[in-house]
């Protein structure tokens, strides 16, 4: 067997572990499903009479503009869920036996990014299946679909990089869960839940160049064909610098003393 072959064997190996821990241990999963259709609720029907009529529209407009920023927090959720497993599996051993095995090294952040996709898909799906029950509607075709998909998958890839590496980093469980919290708060600040251009000056300058920013205004504009501009560009931008620091990040974390 070649070494390409030997890497892709290892890597599906590692992989399919994940996707088992996943399925065994479901009570992570549900938790991180919960938390964006909880927030989707209590903005629609707390806030959403509200909010609705400041963008000028009812409940249901602000429902359909709501989405694109419940759909990324899910994805960050997503994510701070991988931190918690590497760092589980670097507090206890699993890392420092990986590294004396016969295995390609790669295989084992790989397996944490090919789950953690995996996982950012099936929570997006169940929050948009969740927005559909309770009056989402997009006029979005198959093409947009699939691009809808594709940015998911896009910034899925990025932010579980990300959280490898905060997961290798972290001294504990506990610490791994916390560090990635910020990235779930990050759809406050941008034009997630309201336009950017109803803030404070100083705010809506971070808002509007902060990451996913670009990111939710790409989705916004598949699901209901409104303007894109540059949006996709900057979005691509942000996820290849994510998705390459994070890898480089996480690369190194393995790669150093065990000791640390």
């Amino acid at each position: 067997m070649s070494t390409l072959t030997y890497a892709a064997a290892d890597t599906m190996a590692m992989a399919r572990r994940k996707l088992l821990h996943i399925v065994r241990y479901p009570s992570m999963t549900l938790l991180l499903i919960g938390m964006p259709i909880i927030f989707m609720l209590l903005f629609v029907y707390v806030f959403g009479g509200t909010l609705g009529a400041g963008i000028g529209g009812s409940r249901a407009d602000y429902l359909n503009y709501v989405v694109p920023g419940i759909l990324v927090m899910g994805v960050a959720a997503s994510a701070q869920g991988v931190a918690v497993s590497a760092a589980m599996d670097m507090t206890e051993g699993v890392i420092a036996r990986f590294r004396t095995m016969a295995i390609f090294r790669p295989s084992v952040l790989a397996s944490h990014v090919i789950g953690g996709v995996v996982q950012t898909l099936l929570i997006s799906a169940v929050v948009i299946g969740v927005a559909l029950l309770i009056g989402f509607r997009s006029p979005a075709g198959p093409l947009q679909w699939l691009g809808v998909i594709g940015v998911i998958t896009m910034i899925g890839f990025a932010l579980t990089w990300l959280c490898v590496a905060l997961g290798l980093v972290a001294k504990t469980v506990e610490s791994a869960s916390n560090l990635p919290m910020p990235l779930t708060l990050l759809p406050f600040l941008g034009s997630g839940f309201v336009p950017t251009d109803s803030m404070p000056v100083g705010l809506r300058w971070f808002a509007e160049y902060q990451p996913f920013t670009p990111i939710m205004e790409t989705l916004r504009g598949l699901l209901f064909g409104t303007p894109i501009g540059y949006s996709w560009i900057l979005a691509i931008g942000w996820c290849l610098v994510i998705s390459v620091g994070g890898f480089l990040w996480s690369r190194h974390l393995y790669r150093r003393d065990p000791s640390r």
